[in-house]
């Protein structure tokens, strides 16, 4: 007898099969060869500071957990390449990284915002380069110090005592918000400049020379909080985290106009993307997608979120899309907007 040729059914069962198996590659969003890309290779996470700061550690804590989800688990490592206020880091991306998707960096989210409003000191721009993911919003606040300090925005404004807050330098984050108290609300804010760094400044704050500080809560000592020596009276994000006391008036709903609404939100714009990853803009839509994953998953793993909070690291995550979303408008921003900033800078 002749061999049984294969029947309809089987014929149609096979195609079934076979579209079944293309739909589930297409479900992942990723081709079936970006699954073994990362394989036996090295992923970098580039920092744009030195090590042992803020950005450093959440880089580091990344570093243990992503090679997890991406498929082939690549060994995850990271590189400190400060300069011109993490700029350098960003520039190495387009420049002679690989754009092969296996490095991505973090870097000053205040640089976002410099670009619109000083394009000549930061010629970038931000929408060009591929966003994998932020690990928090920084949460910027002022407040008082001890027993005497401002307590209140209404106290800040009417209370008759002069607030004086220290800073690195112009440009540096608490010395751009507590300059937006000064030029757009005119308070009464004195900014002391020069101090090397943030620990010469919490020991001023505690010696009484200066009466607190605008910055990242985050960065506020614990026991000072603990021991309510800290009084917060205004945040700069409109979101508020449940470590951030309600005293803290957020500040788009003290604006008088729309333009003030609109500059605010420009200048506080940055900080929305706090802690933020980025790569190329050349890294193939495949690879991308894979660490995007890689990343959102590793925001809601365990042990990850346990190990932040030991570090007392906040985690309060936005995808590369929604970074991209808030990216795009702050680049939208009118030009009497852009111009109205500028003095915040100078």
């Amino acid at each position: 007898m002749g061999r049984a040729m294969p029947s309809r059914r089987s014929h149609r069962s096979g195609a079934y099969i076979l579209a079944l198996l293309v739909i589930g590659l297409c479900g992942l969003g990723l081709p079936a060869h970006a699954q073994d890309f990362y394989k036996g290779k090295t992923f970098t996470i580039v920092v744009g500071f030195s090590p042992a700061g803020g950005f450093d550690s959440y880089a580091r804590v990344l570093a243990r957990y992503l090679g997890k989800y991406i498929p082939g688990h690549p060994t995850v490592i990271v590189q400190n390449m400060p300069g011109a206020g993490s700029l350098t880091s960003v520039r190495y991306l387009d420049a002679t990284a690989p754009t092969d998707g296996t490095v991505m960096t973090i870097f000053n989210p205040g640089l976002v915002t410099q670009a619109i409003v000083q394009p000549d000191r930061v010629d970038l721009d931000f929408r060009k380069f591929s966003w994998v993911g932020v690990v928090t919003p920084d949460y910027r606040v002022c407040y008082g110090y001890g027993d005497k300090g401002i307590k209140s925005w209404d106290q800040l404004m009417h209370g008759g005592k002069q607030f004086i807050i220290g800073s690195t330098g112009k440009g540096s984050g608490n010395y751009i918000n507590g300059a937006m108290l000064r030029i757009i609300f005119h308070a009464p804010v004195k900014q002391v400049l020069g101090f090397p760094g943030s620990a010469e400044q919490r020991l001023a704050i505690e010696q009484g020379e200066l009466d607190g500080d605008c910055g990242s809560y985050s960065s506020i000592p614990t026991d000072w909080i603990n021991k309510g020596l800290v009084h917060t009276f205004v945040r700069f994000i409109k979101n508020r985290p449940p470590e951030i006391p309600e005293t803290a008036a957020y500040i788009g709903t003290l604006a008088s106009t729309d333009e003030q609404r609109q500059l605010l939100r420009l200048l506080s714009g940055g900080d929305e993307v706090g802690r933020p990853f980025i790569m190329s803009k050349q890294v193939p839509a495949d690879h991308l997608a894979i660490v995007r994953k890689a990343f959102d998953d590793t925001m809601k793993d365990p042990a990850f979120l346990s190990d932040m909070a030991k570090q007392q690291l906040p985690v309060h995550p936005l995808t590369g899309q929604e970074a991209e979303k808030i990216v795009g408008e702050l680049a939208s921003a009118p030009p009497n907007v852009v111009a109205a900033a500028k003095p915040i800078y100078q």
